[in-house]
């Protein structure tokens, strides 16, 4: 184990967000501020009124929302151009980050997933007309959706969101029979709750059929604690959706924050960016000279900012938003 390279690219404001653009970086929460492979900065020609400080962006690049993590307003766009306002419910938006996600159905159409008028109810929507694609009665359970993400195939959502205590936990749904029956959304999902003995804190797509789950320190049921069948605190898991077990399950001593997966690593983002086989749970590298927020789940009161991070499409390098620069990390 040991430290890669870091090149920084320096910035003259805050960066909100950060997407890959071939070897270009983009803050599309900034209107379209671009640094160029050579690590030169270029201002947005476009500047929102609005103080939007986070977007998500279509796996084609062509659509964008802009949004405030603890606000209810956001903006759709195609490229620069305004396609509507989006909001979700002020219910207790201050203390929970804005759950909307991005991705492209097994078709190629692109969606938007969001929580429009309730908390609770995840919809489907068009990207390029509006259009609801969740049409039909609805039976939602009393869980706040966030941190939302469409997997790479586009075949299932995930949501990491919490329920009142509070407490963190993790929903995997069947996107294509959502569409057809959208109380699907409302169910327990794919991800069994019984496998869970533990808050999860964080979890992201290692591809279209394997989740990576973080759990945080603690035990939703003392009684269960140390049963092999479920998985407990500090626990880093990865879960197959295909087979419908737990692949890998490994103790970390340290909070694993936000996660970003890739293939057989994941990257976790707390305090500093590490490097993680999931197979195994070893550190392949780290780099505790570049700090990011400790931020851990995706609720809380006093709001600590996600990290704001970008891996390559290649998996070949990791963005990170620093005070005054971008870090870009060479993953071994």
């Amino acid at each position: 184990m040991g430290n890669t390279d870091v090149v920084r690219w320096k910035s003259t404001g805050e960066v909100r967000s950060l997407v890959w653009e071939g070897d270009d970086l983009v803050d599309r929460a900034d209107g379209v501020r671009r640094w160029t492979s050579d690590g030169v900065e270029h201002p947005s020609g476009c500047v929102y009124a609005y103080p939007f400080d986070r977007a998500v962006v279509s796996p084609s690049g062509r659509y964008t929302v802009a949004y405030t993590e603890r606000g209810t307003k956001a903006l759709l766009l195609d490229g620069e151009r305004i396609v509507r306002e989006l909001n979700r419910s002020y219910y207790h938006a201050e203390d929970f980050d804005y759950p909307v996600a991005l991705g492209a159905l097994s078709d190629g159409r692109e969606v938007l997933a969001h929580c429009p008028e309730a908390y609770e109810v995840i919809e489907v929507e068009d990207a390029a007309t509006g259009e609801r694609l969740t049409h039909g009665e609805r039976t939602p359970t009393d869980i706040f959706h966030s941190r939302l993400a469409m997997s790479p195939d586009g075949k299932h959502l995930l949501s990491a969101g919490w329920l009142w205590s509070p407490f963190g936990i993790a929903q995997v749904y069947d996107l294509e029979r959502a569409l057809a029956e959208p109380a699907v959304l409302d169910d327990e999902g794919l991800l069994p709750w019984g496998g869970l003995n533990a808050e999860i804190d964080a979890a992201c797509w290692l591809d279209g059929d394997r989740l990576a789950v973080a759990t945080g320190e603690d035990a939703a049921d003392d009684d269960d604690e140390g049963d092999p069948a479920t998985m407990g605190p500090r626990e880093l898991g990865i879960w197959s959706l295909s087979e419908r077990r737990w692949l890998h399950r490994h103790r970390l001593e340290l909070p694993m924050g936000t996660l970003v997966g890739h293939g057989d690593r994941v990257i976790v983002l707390c305090e500093y960016p590490r490097l993680i086989d999931v197979a195994t749970g070893a550190v392949l590298a780290e780099w505790p000279e570049v700090g990011v927020s400790p931020r851990v789940g995706s609720y809380g009161v006093n709001h600590v900012p996600t990290p704001v991070a970008a891996l390559h499409p290649d998996g070949s390098r990791l963005a990170v938003a620093q005070p005054d620069a971008i870090a870009i990390l060479a993953l071994p």
